[in-house]
């Protein structure tokens, strides 16, 4: 089959490879997935730049779509011919969805309705189950409003959507140039983080109250805002994501004396009955046809190494390798 890979650290032009490896064969509860296209994520992109690798050779990207060819194994022989999104494609093992095949287990092979098309189907693992895990976190909190940061990003996108569908005010963040796109996915107001004070402007728009919950992509930036009555006491902030990989510093004061909650999750890690609920959720909603997914880019896997550069130069949605 073909497939994309790297044997070693770096930039996406000295270490991406395309050539021929062989097709994998499904093991006992496994269903061989022939992929249509491949999510292209920043995580995809922190990987195959930094971490350390675990294996000789690692084809790269968690979420895909395509349809199953095969099945090992206590699988139902009705399962072949299905059209399927996957989720977890290359977390703790080597052979990820930047390939024509990929073999995984039964469940991280979801049934896509048909009138989902498969790149959009290639969005859903890492961002559309982060957003709607996220969300589901604030609500529960009993939070009516929600900063959203980074709400024109791929994440943030498919946040602010929800979020508004189940009725909170969303106040997304987002350059000048993306506002647009937040306020079109349904934010109330938009900061523009790069030229106006978040802090200040969450305030004048919330009477000085903050909002009851944020949903966070870069605790590094948003970490300072809390000392600034950003989150209205008791409030709650949803975090999913860090520039900063090291430690941050949060005031312990605030989240002391304001009775302020920390919820940190990564989607990857999700429980079984997390990920259960979010993938009922996201069969719901599609149902409804009410989701809206941004594609940026679409690259043949041949030119994987510009797909990985169109997401490190923050490209506005979501990048998708079209494999057949």
């Amino acid at each position: 089959m073909q497939a994309a890979w790297y044997t070693k650290n770096g930039e996406a032009k000295d270490v991406l490879v395309l050539g021929e490896q062989p097709t994998p064969t499904p093991g006992a509860g496994e269903v061989l997935v022939r992929l249509h296209t491949s999510g292209v994520n920043p995580s995809d992109v922190k990987s195959r730049r930094g971490r350390p690798l675990a294996w000789p050779l690692v084809v790269p990207h968690s979420d895909g779509a395509g349809v199953i060819e095969a099945v090992g194994d206590g699988v139902p022989a009705t399962r072949v011919g299905e059209r399927v999104w996957t989720w977890n494609g290359q977390w703790q093992r080597p052979l990820g969805t930047a390939a024509e095949y990929i073999a995984l287990p039964a469940a991280q092979a979801v049934a896509l309705p048909a009138a989902v098309d498969f790149a959009t189907a290639a969005c859903f693992g890492i961002p559309a189950l982060t957003a709607i895990h996220a969300v589901r976190l604030a609500v529960q909190a009993g939070a009516q409003s929600v900063l959203v940061t980074g709400a024109a990003s791929a994440v943030g996108h498919y946040v602010t959507q929800i979020a508004a569908g189940k009725g909170l005010r969303v106040i997304g963040t987002a350059s000048a140039a993306r506002a647009v796109t937040a306020r079109d996915a349904g934010a109330s107001d938009v900061i523009d983080y790069k030229n106006e004070d978040v802090a200040a402007r969450v305030l004048a728009l919330t009477g000085g109250q903050g909002v009851e919950a944020i949903i966070d992509m870069d605790l590094s930036s948003t970490a300072p805002l809390l000392a600034k009555g950003v989150l209205a006491p008791h409030g709650t902030l949803v975090c999913y994501g860090s520039n900063a990989m090291g430690d941050v510093p949060v005031p312990f004061r605030d989240l002391l004396f304001r009775g302020l909650t920390l919820r940190f999750f990564v989607v990857y890690e999700l429980t079984a009955e997390d990920r259960r609920a979010a993938i009922a959720d996201l069969a719901a909603i599609l149902q409804t046809d009410r989701l809206v997914t941004r594609i940026a880019a679409r690259y043949p896997l041949a030119q994987i190494v510009r797909a990985h550069e169109a997401v490190e130069a923050g490209a506005t949605g979501n990048v998708v390798l079209e494999i057949a």
